[in-house]
């Protein structure tokens, strides 16, 4: 026998052999792993996995709800692109809803981590009052601030008019060229606190020794924020603008009900839209179709976020 072999065979009788008790311990540990895996797969299948599969088909269908679905290819996409006037709008007011939220939340999400991150009693009482709106119901929040736009017996414009700023008292939720503004404004008071949370995690996370070496270097706080802080935060910033970017497209039930989507679909965007065309108009496969570009645009600006600020980090 050649020294090869002799130590192939050595090394090979020098290996874990996954026989006897314990071999048979582990084996049945995977059994019992499999198993118990199989309760969260049948409802990620029943509840996610079918409904998913079932959209796409109706996608490719005409379908009313009551009558069979007919196979029609790609007329529902075809149609969307060429040939829905009202599908742009709504897709215009989604991009400009998205961006407001986005930059507006993101900023004043990072603004209060900056000033509320040391562990202070006031911190504390602030962080508590910023994140309140969070754990509020969307519909309690859009009734609250329906009567706050109110535009006769409204707080907002009975306030402006009693400082003589009466030319900026609206009716906030009735003209198209504000109401989608208000709307937005409305979403970031609701979901800044929760952003805000995020960034106190990521921003505690930062080394002190950074800031220490930049007040020996002399540098500002301006400067600690623009090569400490802003850089280091980076990460959590991806993690803040995606959240918002997702939770401004799905942003159904705040938006239906302050406005409904109107006034003329002026303050609509691709989930309501998806609403009003599958239970009002009753046409549940061109709705299909219209969510499936909701997920492609999701996918989309994420990833289009995600790769701007990887560059940067």
């Amino acid at each position: 026998m050649s020294k090869t072999e002799a130590g192939a065979r050595k090394g090979a009788s020098s290996r874990p052999q996954k026989s006897g008790p314990r071999g048979r311990l582990a084996r049945s540990n995977d059994r019992a792993y499999f198993l118990m895996a199989i309760p969260a797969l049948l409802v990620y299948a029943l509840f996610y996995l079918y409904p998913t599969l079932t959209n796409l088909r109706y996608a490719f269908s005409e379908w009313d709800g009551l009558q069979e679905a007919k196979f029609i290819g790609f007329k529902n996409f075809t149609r969307s692109l060429t040939n829905d006037d009202t599908f742009y709008k709504v897709l215009g007011n989604n991009i400009e809803f998205t961006g407001l939220v986005v930059i507006f939340q993101t900023a004043l999400s990072l603004l209060f981590a900056i000033f509320l991150l040391k562990n202070t009693r006031a911190s504390v009482a602030l962080r508590t009052l910023y994140f309140f709106p969070t754990i509020l119901s969307s519909v309690s929040v859009a009734m609250v601030w329906q009567f706050l736009y109110e535009p006769n017996l409204g707080p907002l414009n009975v306030f402006l008019n009693s400082i003589g700023l009466d030319f900026l008292a609206l009716n906030w939720l009735g003209s198209e060229t504000i109401t989608l503004r208000a709307v937005a404004f409305t979403q970031v008071w609701f979901h800044t606190g929760q952003m805000m949370v995020v960034y106190i995690a990521g921003l505690q996370q930062i080394p002190q020794e950074l800031y220490e070496a930049a007040e020996v270097d002399g540098a500002t706080r301006w400067q600690q924020f623009k090569s400490v802080t802003w850089p280091m935060a980076l990460p959590t910033t991806a993690v803040v603008m995606a959240y918002t970017t997702i939770q401004s497209f799905r942003a159904f039930d705040l938006i239906y009900a302050m406005t409904q989507g109107g006034p003329n679909n002026s303050s609509s965007i691709l989930v309501t839209l998806i609403y009003l065309t599958a239970f009002n108009e009753y046409r549940f496969g061109y709705a299909a179709t219209q969510s499936i570009y909701l997920i492609v645009f999701i996918l989309v600006l994420t990833a289009i976020q995600r790769r701007l600020l990887r560059t940067r980090y």
